[in-house]
């Protein structure tokens, strides 16, 4: 079945024992029983078996059920837990396979917000970071230590859009077998539609659902899809920590779901057509967008990925704060704003030496990210000439 099937049928079993196309939503803390046999069954299967049952509400209803089993048919992964956010995604991963003493490899394009929770909360439990080049591939054989237990990629990364080279990167790391280290990817930009890790090596695939998933920037939500052998820990380390999500944000999600492989398609297209723009603009120095033949990573992208969605970003060869800033309060199609994912076009500043230390930023700062939305894209181009306008007469 191909995707864009998959996408309207996944995980509507439970919407079907209704007779309905959508699965309700089930509002619940308490879930009551018709007897004490009921009552230990429900408890074996959610608690001891790790079964989608009703039992209690923060181990999850139909509702969220719908969009778990939907996201794993797409990671083609083992199970999925949810979420409240797709840092809370990360954080949860992490938490639930690190521990005290533990070494964790960090990719150093990560989104900024997982680099803080390395640096703070993992720290003050006494679990070590070290940050690699997302372009180190196999190198990364030389970074593991006896205490390695997590590689964490993000593939590209969020505001420099390298593609990692997933499967040397899983090679390499998998030939330690005696240390069982998971890896980890933030498959957010890519999406299981356009990307799916878990089939190029990697253990854990996290989304955040807060941007395409949902697709209409009004929910927050995060998934992680595991691979079998990695589940109970997963599941367990979750339950542990007491991360639930609202039923209310998990049928969003599911909602926007089931438009996710339309509006991918005219992100993409649109992109395209933006970024090809910007790169024969006098004012660029690189367009960061991996789908465009003039990218260094092209040839990862198109090996590893089937689409591109919409995020990229800019550098320019001569720029200034308030080059920048004049050309982002210069614009009407876009808005101003640092998420991406939704239907509408966003955009911000980019800076991003401060957030690397084991790679160097060698472009001008500061530089812009986009999110080419689903307007015309003559429009957003039409927009963007005149907010260059803007940013020359700062120059």
């Amino acid at each position: 079945m191909k995707d864009d099937t998959k996408i309207v049928h996944v995980g509507r079993a439970n919407a079907k024992r209704h007779n309905v196309v959508n699965t309700p939503v089930y509002r619940a803390s308490t879930i009551v029983f018709e007897d004490t046999q009921q009552m230990r069954e429900a408890m074996d299967g959610a608690v001891g078996d790790r079964k989608k049952v009703m039992f209690y509400g923060r181990k999850g209803s139909p509702t969220s059920w719908t969009l778990e089993e939907a996201m794993t048919e797409l990671e083609e992964g083992f199970d999925t837990v949810l979420a409240p956010s797709g840092l809370g995604a990360i954080t949860t991963a992490l938490m639930a396979f690190l521990r005290t003493g533990d070494h964790l490899l960090m990719v150093d394009s990560v989104y900024e917000p997982t680099r803080h929770f390395c640096n703070g909360m993992l720290a003050k439990f006494g679990i070590k970071t070290t940050y690699y080049d997302p372009n180190i591939g196999e190198g990364i054989l030389k970074l593991i230590t006896p205490t390695t237990r997590v590689v964490f990629v993000e593939s590209p990364g969020s505001h420099s859009f390298e593609i990692q080279d997933i499967p040397a990167i899983a090679d390499a790391v998998h030939s330690f077998s005696d240390q069982n280290i998971v890896i980890i990817a933030d498959n957010t930009w890519g999406t299981p539609i356009f990307h799916k890790p878990l089939k190029l090596g990697a253990d854990i695939s996290i989304n955040a659902c807060t941007k395409y998933i949902v697709g209409h920037s009004d929910v927050m939500l995060g998934s992680i899809t595991a691979a079998k052998e990695h589940f109970p820990v997963l599941y367990d380390g979750r339950q542990q920590l007491g991360v639930a999500v609202s039923p209310d944000d998990a049928y969003l999600a599911t909602r926007g779901l089931r438009t996710l492989g339309v509006r991918l398609n005219q992100h993409q297209e649109n992109t395209m057509k933006v970024a090809t723009w910007f790169s024969e603009r006098p004012e660029v120095e690189k367009v960061m967008y991996p789908a465009l033949p003039s990218d260094p990573n092209h040839r990862l992208w198109k090996r590893d990925f089937s689409g591109a969605t919409g995020l990229f970003g800019i550098v320019f060869k001569q720029t200034s704060r308030e080059a920048v800033s004049a050309m982002l309060n210069s614009v009407s199609c876009f808005s101003l704003g640092y998420s991406w994912g939704g239907y509408e076009s966003l955009i911000c500043p980019s800076v991003v030496s401060h957030i690397r230390t084991a790679s160097t930023w060698r472009y001008a700062e500061p530089g812009i990210r986009l999110h080419i939305g689903l307007e015309d894209p003559e429009d957003l181009i039409a927009d963007l000439e005149i907010a260059l306008k803007s940013f020359n007469t700062f120059l």
